[in-house]
């Protein structure tokens, strides 16, 4: 009881990288929120890791970016609370927003091929065959 396989601790968690089919209905940023914590909470959304979000991981997100918006908007001249980015950097890694991570919680989203490889019509083509099994 308590102990784990050699398999279970290697086992590596996987998801597809890109947005989840389906996302809960999330709060939109709020409007005084920095340009940047805006665009790093609506990042989530596009992100494969939110599949495994609950509504306290938006809750969480929604933290992460009020906190970040704080930060980026503070008094110019003055240096950011060392401790305040520290925190920040905690959430996000908690809400597994970078490559390293996701290595350290064992998750890991399937990389897509680049869809610059052929016209968007060929690849719209190519999905519709593989939609219907042909």
């Amino acid at each position: 009881m308590g102990h784990r396989s050699k398999e279970e601790k290697d086992s590596i968690t996987q998801a597809p990288s890109g947005p989840p089919a389906e996302l809960p209905n999330l709060p939109e940023p709020d409007g005084h929120w920095h340009d940047i914590a805006t665009d790093w909470y609506m990042s989530l959304r596009e992100s494969g890791q939110a599949v495994f979000y609950q509504p306290s991981d938006w809750a969480m997100a929604r933290y992460a970016a009020e906190l970040m918006s704080r930060l980026l908007s503070a008094d110019k001249d003055k240096m950011p609370n060392g401790q305040a980015v520290a925190a920040l950097d905690s959430v996000m890694a908690r809400l597994l927003t970078t490559e390293g991570d996701r290595r350290r919680a064992r998750i890991e989203l399937e990389r897509k091929p680049a869809a610059k490889t052929a016209p968007a019509s060929v690849t719209a083509i190519a999905d519709y065959r593989a939609s219907i099994g042909g």
